[in-house]
């Protein structure tokens, strides 16, 4: 019973280790991003007054210092919208506009209710092929494998939550496990996202306001 627990317990570290090691040779800093045309900035939850979570509202600084730095020119911000009085992409577009990125840069995608799907929608809705990846340290490792499965030539950028969420960055830490299982499936199968939905001109129409400026 020992060994059989002790190889289920391998079994399940497995595929995070495999991601943390696949993803590393991805992950960098602002200072030494690569120049691509997209940053993607992934939802983490709003309160009911709208304002963001103190971690969302450390991805998207983290996301207007990279478009300040001229490391991206458009930001995509992916989030959920499945009902009426709960809208994540809105509320990253206000959070953005007041760190001074124009609304012109800024592209909405409403159905990204899981990374495989905002990554999976990037890509075939969106026509993202490059991406610098904006989102906490813990989930990095699994954002950078789904959207490279998903077909986008990803970077990463992460933000250290454990400065001001110690405890709960801890306990996402360890709900990375289930998710890195579901994600394992994902790459394997790379499923239809909940909601595909027609091609978006967003990025493009971004661009052509960046060209006119």
């Amino acid at each position: 019973m020992a060994v059989l627990g002790a190889l289920g317990g391998y079994a399940l570290f497995l595929p995070g280790a495999w991601m943390y090691a696949e993803a590393g040779r991805y992950r960098t800093d602002v200072a030494h991003a690569p120049r691509v045309t997209v940053g993607m900035i992934f939802g983490a939850g709003i309160y009911s007054s709208g304002q963001p979570s103190r971690m969302l509202d450390e991805r998207l600084k983290l996301g207007a210092t990279l478009y300040r730095a001229g490391k991206v020119r458009v930001l995509l911000v992916t989030g959920d919208n499945s009902r009426k009085d709960y809208d994540e992409p809105s509320a990253m577009r206000d959070v953005l506009i007041a760190e001074g990125v124009p609304q012109t840069r800024i592209v909405l995608d409403y159905a990204g209710f899981s990374t495989w799907d905002s990554c999976a929608r990037a890509k075939q809705i969106f026509g993202v092929d490059q991406a610098i990846l904006v989102t906490q340290n813990f989930h990095l490792p699994r954002a950078l494998t789904l959207c490279r499965a998903a077909g986008i030539e990803a970077w990463g950028v992460g933000d250290d939550s454990s400065r001001y969420a110690g405890i709960t960055t801890e306990y996402l830490y360890v709900r990375e496990i289930p998710a890195v299982l579901k994600a394992t499936y994902e790459v394997g199968v790379r499923p239809r996202p909940y909601y595909l939905g027609p091609r978006e001109a967003g990025i493009r129409r971004a661009l052509e306001a960046a060209s006119r400026n």
